[in-house]
């Protein structure tokens, strides 16, 4: 089917179905361009709350579904392709957060919702590279539990002053991870006149050397400050800041930082989840309780 035609149909299922598509802001441009919400991880969870649907379809890896269907049991969620997951959040395993409660019992659990259903419902409070400093900053204990991005962690320890404990010991997002000292200096070289804008999993040396650390969220607010930016994330963020200001010029780090989960989903993967109503998404009940709690605490205190 030509692009145009896909389209056209998957609007008209939509219209059929009721329902509306969320994408997160590492997807495809094709698939960013058709999507009802934009955005990253904190206001995708914060719109699935309000959502006037009766299906939503998922343009983001399993985690996202699965937290979309937890704030939405009563809705039918649908994730276009069981492939679209995320390698970090499944390094952090059950057995991981309860080896870390029997050394330190009084520290809060503080999962990334980059995490599976099942890890979130041993969480005290979920966070978002958007939020987690808020978040910690406001729990009583100075010892906290947190995983799995070890990255992030670093920065929330160096922002807070807490003890933070990263679970598992080198949990990691493979896209930033790729980013280098050496690609630092690169960028300063290539466009002199641009500041660098660089995620929070990126490595603590990278952070470092960065001019603002933010989320994606806080990339789209704060580009507006500066005329040129290097981005240290996911390729596919310069797509979408350069769609929202397109008076202000944005290069990607490295043109190989690509989520092989995030670009699993295509607009024929979108048109046939929605022409047969899969996949869906459930969480067992028990688990999906518990989880809700812990993300319904982020939405609280963020």
């Amino acid at each position: 089917m030509e692009k145009e035609a896909l389209i056209a149909e998957i609007e008209r299922l939509k219209e059929e179905r009721n329902a509306i598509i969320m994408a997160h802001n590492y997807q495809l441009p094709e698939v960013q361009d058709i999507a009802d919400f934009l955005g990253d991880s904190l206001e995708l969870a914060r719109k699935a709350i309000n959502v006037d649907a009766e299906v939503i379809v998922f343009a983001g890896v399993d985690f996202m579904a699965e937290t979309a269907k937890i704030l939405n049991p009563e809705k039918t969620v649908l994730l276009p392709e069981r492939g679209a997951t995320c390698a970090m959040a499944n390094m952090l395993k059950v057995k991981h957060i309860l080896e870390a409660k029997k050394k330190y019992p009084d520290a809060p659990v503080v999962l990334y919702v980059n995490t599976t259903a099942e890890a979130k419902a041993y969480a005290d409070v979920t966070v978002t590279s958007a939020n987690a400093v808020r978040i910690v900053e406001k729990l009583d204990s100075d010892v906290i539990i947190f995983g799995p991005d070890k990255n992030l962690a670093h920065y929330v320890a160096r922002q807070t002053g807490k003890k933070v404990i990263p679970i598992p010991e080198n949990g990691h997002c493979y896209v930033h991870r790729k980013f280098t000292v050496e690609d630092v200096e690169r960028a300063r070289k290539l466009h002199p006149e641009a500041k660098l804008m660089v995620h929070p999993e990126c490595e603590p040396e990278v952070q470092e050397r960065a001019d603002i650390i933010v989320s994606t969220g806080g990339m789209i607010r704060r580009a507006k400050e500066w005329s040129e930016w290097v981005v240290f994330t996911e390729k596919e963020m310069v797509y979408r800041l350069s769609k929202l200001y397109p008076d202000i010029r944005f290069h990607p780090a490295r043109e190989d930082a690509v989520c092989i989960g995030m670009k699993a989903i295509t607009l024929n993967h979108i048109y046939e989840s929605l022409r047969d109503m899969k996949h869906k998404v459930e969480v067992p009940a028990e688990i999906a309780e518990k989880a809700r709690k812990a993300i319904e605490r982020m939405l609280e205190m963020s």
